[in-house]
């Protein structure tokens, strides 16, 4: 039954291997390299003073982003493969069009997402620790997780333009540089050098 679909094992299959892995280790790189810098923090967050609240709070500020993150990351997805798409079809005006389209869905629903957790802070605080002293530290750290989420929620999407575009060995870089370089050392300054601990 599966003789038009399927002839067998030949090793014509695996000409592309090397070509596909090309576009698929950098792709799972950019993104590994996105969320392991968060664990990062949170594990930086051990080595502060009061080191169980402050992980406590870390890791409920990266589960809060990561929750957020996936809606964001879906219309992420979504651009990479219009945006390849049209790219393919010699239409980079209509690609243009797709990532500005999904650059704004992805603004407003953050917009949205901000707006609740601004709103509910003390509800959203509530799953995570039955603690006052928890949930009063996630309060005042709701105005710098608003605007992780809303740049973040642009960060997605123009990483998914650049995974259509076939970039994704460029962005590897770009995260290096500012998760890394850039944003590990100003959390690692404000953290430990000036006190500031998890904010």
């Amino acid at each position: 039954k599966f003789e038009h679909t399927w002839q067998g094992f030949s090793l014509e299959s695996f000409h592309y291997v090397l070509t596909d892995l090309k576009l698929a280790l950098p792709s799972a790189l950019m993104v590994c390299l996105e969320e392991w810098a968060f664990e990062i923090l949170v594990l930086m967050g051990g080595l502060m003073p009061n080191s169980e609240e402050t992980t406590s709070l870390m890791a409920m500020c990266v589960n809060t982003e990561a929750i957020a993150y996936m809606i964001i990351y879906g219309l992420s997805a979504a651009a990479s493969t219009r945006v390849s798409n049209e790219l393919g079809a010699g239409n980079p005006d209509k690609a243009k069009k797709a990532m500005a389209v999904t650059l704004k869905l992805s603004t407003l629903l953050a917009l949205v997402l901000v707006l609740a957790l601004a709103v509910g802070h003390n509800i959203w605080a509530g799953f995570f620790s039955d603690s006052h002293t928890i949930a009063e530290q996630f309060a005042s750290m709701v105005p710098l997780l608003v605007i992780s989420i809303i740049v973040d929620s642009v960060q997605g999407v123009l990483s998914g333009v650049a995974r259509g575009c076939g970039w994704q060995h460029l962005t590897v870089y770009v995260n290096i540089v500012t998760f890394y370089l850039i944003g590990m050392t100003i959390s690692s300054l404000l953290g430990f050098k000036f006190k500031l601990h998890a904010k």
